[in-house]
């Protein structure tokens, strides 16, 4: 199986690293990267043929993933657009509609959008992904494979549900990091250094994310179950709860949710 990656960027270095970990052989991947010190890096990392032109690795086999930014898309879509035969093409670009790339492409229809997130550069993402009329069974199959080589995928029926996913999970690390600068800053005040901040606040998500992902139970009753009546944690929930936090958070996702969708009117819109 060939795959040609047009953006030799952090998530396609995580990509090309996850499918070569899954057993992909490297001859078989293509970068088109237009920085020369990118395509060093990645042919000394990984092996792969690096180019600097999309027609020197055409035709390009059975997928082409599209991993410039949003910003770029336009315009990589006109480079593509005279080689496409059959290939699936797959955009892991934030805010670009599958009906602007086809536009771009020519009316080429035979594309799966995806919204990953930053945790696939060490295998621990998710990406949510949703496919054309268009796909075959077999070309969705390659997709997950392709996704799926750097964590958890989630296939939406409806694209317009990729602006949640982008909200809550794209997102969602940031969100994440913010909690964590919260956690550290307290124990700070409460004493501790730095480094020793750091080690409680991160291990403690690290620690509970893992609980969380390997229980049946729901979040609610392992919540609960730290929360025992009298104790620190009722008292710390009830300050939170007092000054709204789980609602502001909510409506935080809301406003995130929003603005994916402004995006795509921005990102889609004929110049």
């Amino acid at each position: 199986m060939n795959i040609t990656f047009v953006g030799g960027g952090n998530m396609a270095a995580a990509l090309i690293g996850g499918l070569i970990g899954k057993g992909h052989a490297p001859a078989g991947i293509r970068v088109v990267e237009l920085q020369p010190e990118a395509r060093a890096r990645l042919a000394a990392q990984f092996g792969v043929t690096c180019v600097d032109t999309v027609v020197a690795v055409a035709p390009f086999g059975e997928a082409v993933v599209l991993a410039v930014k949003p910003q770029q898309m336009r315009a990589a879509a006109q480079g593509l657009k005279p080689l496409l035969e059959r290939e699936l093409v797959i955009t892991i670009a934030a805010g670009i509609r599958t009906a602007d790339l086809s536009r771009w492409l020519g009316g080429y229809a035979t594309l799966v959008r995806c919204m990953p997130n930053t945790p696939a550069l060490i295998g621990a993402g998710i990406s949510g992904l949703y496919a054309s009329a268009a796909v075959a069974a077999e070309q969705r199959a390659l997709a997950d494979s392709i996704l799926g080589s750097v964590g958890a995928t989630l296939w939406v029926p409806e694209e317009n549900q990729l602006d949640p996913v982008t909200a809550i999970s794209g997102s969602g690390p940031a969100y994440v990091f913010y909690f964590i600068e919260a956690l550290q800053q307290a124990a700070q005040e409460m004493g501790f250094s730095a480094e020793e901040a750091r080690k409680l606040a991160v291990q403690t998500f690290v620690g509970t994310a893992k609980l969380a992902a390997q229980s049946p139970e729901s979040v609610v009753l392992l919540r609960e179950r730290v929360t025992s009546k009298g104790g620190t944690t009722e008292r710390a929930l009830a300050s939170m709860d007092a000054d709204g936090v789980k609602s502001l958070i909510v409506r935080a996702l809301h406003a995130a949710n929003q603005r994916a969708h402004e995006l795509g009117e921005q990102l889609g819109a004929d110049e």
